[in-house]
């Protein structure tokens, strides 16, 4: 199958260190083209990928010292996505929702998977306009606030099965990696290693955004002989940090669509301690990848018996749910199904939203059910 992969270019594809989106684009596309797949990948020109790469820009955004304006150079990458449609049989969009306009009228299938959250208020509205459009969550959790648009299916993010390696014995210290924002809590999860004694090493990005949260929020807690802060690492630096940790602390605040590090975590065999929100209770198997909580005091209470979980379980559940390999034959399963429901003629208005509300107007196969690819 010939199929376009459209990466955001705020970070390279895989990224550099920390990028959640692009790190899944990069794994897709490789296993896809593992697979004998004809891939191209649009993405910026500081990528690494074995599939054919159509450079936008020169070098990421968000690494470029002159900070260029997204939005520019997403408009040029999306003409050109749209000038080349005709030699692909599919274009999986990884972009949010800037190409929608054009999705609608073009010949060849397009997809969009969303890897950020979804209960922003102006998304509803957005999408019972373009309520036709072809979308693809990372969580069933994901999904619930836009109920009404064209889901055709969940697909679990997955990992290269060599990516990291299995650690049997761990060191004695929890690990956080993310990003330093309110909704992660890393504050919560300084706590709980107080409160066990126990070392936590940081590895995290600090956005502009966050810079002030960081400084007044965090950066006084971190005066403390447990804790120590690392900054931003990469896959490499990932699989020690993460694969030698006791457990991985996950204490998140907010609706998390998916939770990439938790399978990075499971793939080193390390348990995570996580709170219930968003996917965690999808992606996490209670009391054998580690424990799902609700309160600190059940954090505190999980984190200290965490040594008594088998770590080899958490690399099993790994290996059957959430390799590379896996994700991408549950997308090309979506990509069949997709080809076979995409109008035959690209004409203004065959796929538009208008049409699904007149009366006995044309509609693909499939409207109104959503096949559970995960």
């Amino acid at each position: 199958m010939r199929i376009a992969q459209v990466a955001p270019l705020f970070e390279s594809v895989p990224p550099k260190a920390y990028g959640g989106t692009e790190r899944v684009v990069s794994y897709l596309t490789e296993a896809l083209v593992a697979m004998g797949h004809d891939v191209t990948l649009f993405a910026s020109g500081d990528s690494i990928t074995s599939a054919e790469l159509v450079p936008i820009v020169e070098r990421s955004l968000r690494l470029d010292p002159r900070h260029p304006d997204w939005l520019p150079w997403h408009t040029i990458m999306l003409d050109e996505v749209f000038r080349r449609a005709a030699r692909f049989d599919v274009i999986h969009f990884h972009v949010d929702f800037l190409h929608y306009p054009m999705a609608r009228r073009c010949p060849t299938p397009c997809l969009t998977t969303f890897h950020g959250r979804l209960d922003l208020p102006d998304l509803a509205p957005l999408h019972r306009h373009f309520a036709d459009v072809p979308v693809v969550s990372i969580s069933d959790h994901q999904r619930q606030p836009l109920p009404h648009a064209r889901w055709m299916g969940t697909v679990y993010h997955g990992l290269p099965g060599g990516l990291y390696r299995f650690q049997p014995q761990p060191d004695d210290y929890f690990a956080f990696v993310g990003r330093i924002s309110p909704e992660k809590r890393v504050d919560r999860a300084i706590e709980i290693s107080k409160a066990c004694g126990t070392r936590l090493r940081i590895a995290a990005k600090v956005d502009e955004a966050d810079r002030r949260y960081f400084e007044q929020q965090i950066r006084p807690r971190l005066d403390d002989r447990l804790i120590e802060f690392v900054g931003e690492i990469d896959d490499r630096q990932k699989n020690e940090f993460i694969g030698r940790a006791r457990a991985l602390l996950f204490p998140i605040d907010w609706p998390e669509p998916f939770g990439l590090v938790m399978i990075e975590a499971f793939a080193c065999g390390t348990p995570v301690i996580a709170f219930r929100c968003g996917s965690v209770p999808e992606v996490m198997v209670d009391g054998v990848t580690g424990f799902v909580v609700d309160t600190m005091e059940e954090a505190v209470a999980a984190a200290r018996r965490v040594g008594q979980l088998e770590r080899r379980r958490c690399r099993e559940v790994f290996d059957t749910r959430f390799t590379a390999p896996v994700m991408a034959e549950r997308y090309l399963d979506i990509y069949r199904q997709l080809r076979v429901e995409w109008p035959t003629r690209a004409t203004p208005g065959a796929w538009a939203g208008t049409a699904w509300r007149d009366e006995g107007a044309w509609r693909p196969a499939g409207l109104g059910h959503t096949p559970q690819v995960a």
